[in-house]
């Protein structure tokens, strides 16, 4: 290992901000592999072996790895990594490491070898949101109501410490329902939270906005490439509204025309048809009104003007249920009045945009 290198990997596992030596511990083994070997990642993921491969976007492939002590790994490979030496993408890391959250993908470490940029992660069990909802597992019908409230706090408390507890900022950028990993109690993981940093400049914007992201992205980020928090609220409405619904954010109507959820789901909404809104899977077994404040929420955060949508802040409490009066004045808002046009139908958005029974709040509440 270079000197150097070795140095800021020391300096990232002592020196992450507001985070005690407990956060920076790995609950089952005791201790963080920080820096790991090309050779080592290759043995644990049989050669990048593509049956080992459990995802693949625009910023990279993940395989599922076991380390030699028997621990699973999820290894990101990077494409269009930034040109570097091992010590200046180390430096890059570094915020990455100090970022600890419960809600929030673990980092266990990196390799950075020739030109191979590899970041290594707690393994997730119970794979993706996206897996739950539209994959693999979506036959299974495991997120039922209580389920789905939960990992919808989680991933809301997660970019709430992202965007208002980290020093500067951190925009994902790239929230969507394969980025929100499951653990084995399903509880919620945002992952990839930081790489936009680590890619190159010179990486094709149309690439980071293509089909893997369609539906996510608000519509000015669609327009001018520039992420900011505002968009990565625009992301999350939507995964708000595919936790209702069940629904992709687009999907193909009549002439294989894109249709987006938040089209499909506003006038619903404007006229109370919630019971058309929740997911079949679903069973009807889900709290009306806890339906329908999720519903409204996701609706509130995929306006087509940044300024009117919440903050992450408010986003949480207004999940929770902590403050009647802000989701009274989000019933109230004209985007929901019967009579209302605004953000509908007419008004379209760019391409790649989107537009037990539960008997009490208890499901919210209890997050």
């Amino acid at each position: 290992m270079h000197p150097k290198l070795s140095r800021v990997a020391r300096r990232i596992l002592c020196c992450g901000r507001n985070a005690s030596g407990d956060d920076l511990t790995d609950e089952r083994n005791g201790s963080i592999r920080w820096v790991f070997s090309l050779r080592e990642l290759r043995s644990a993921t049989n050669s990048f072996n593509y049956d080992n491969k459990i995802g693949e976007g625009p910023l990279g492939s993940v395989y599922w790895g076991q380390v030699w002590e028997g621990s699973q790994i999820a290894v990101k490979k990077l494409k269009d990594a930034r040109n570097g030496t091992e010590v200046e993408f180390a430096s890059e890391v570094e915020t990455l490491g100090r970022v600890r959250h419960k809600n929030l993908l673990s980092l266990r470490g990196y390799c950075a070898d020739g030109a191979e940029r590899v970041l290594v992660y707690d393994y997730m069990p119970n794979s993706s949101l996206f897996a739950h909802l539209h994959g693999t597992h979506s036959s299974e019908c495991l997120l039922d109501w209580r389920r789905r409230t939960f990992i919808a706090i989680g991933a809301a408390r997660a970019l709430t410490y992202l965007h208002h507890h980290v020093t500067p900022p951190i925009i994902h950028g790239s929230i969507k329902t394969t980025n929100v990993l499951l653990d084995s109690d399903f509880q919620a993981h945002v992952g990839d939270f930081g790489l936009l940093r680590l890619i190159s400049n010179e990486m094709d914007h149309d690439k980071i906005i293509g089909d893997n992201q369609r539906g996510y992205h608000a519509p000015e980020y669609i327009m001018f490439g520039k992420p900011t928090t505002g968009c990565d609220v625009y992301s999350f409405g939507i995964i708000l509204l595919e936790l209702t619904s069940g629904r992709k954010p687009v999907e193909k109507s009549g002439a294989q025309k894109l249709y987006g959820i938040r089209n499909w789901m506003l006038p619903l909404a404007k006229e109370g048809r919630y019971d058309e809104i929740a997911d079949s899977k679903l069973n009807d077994k889900y709290s009306e009104s806890e339906l329908k404040r999720v519903v409204l929420i996701g609706l509130a955060c995929t306006q087509r003007e940044p300024e009117k949508r919440p903050t992450m802040l408010e986003v949480v409490s207004l999940l929770k249920g902590e403050s009647k009066e802000m989701l009274s004045r989000l019933e109230n808002e004209e985007l929901f009045r019967p009579d209302s046009t605004a953000s509908s139908l007419g008004m379209s958005t760019p391409e790649g945009s989107s537009d037990c029974i539960l008997k009490s709040e208890q499901g919210l509440a209890e997050a």
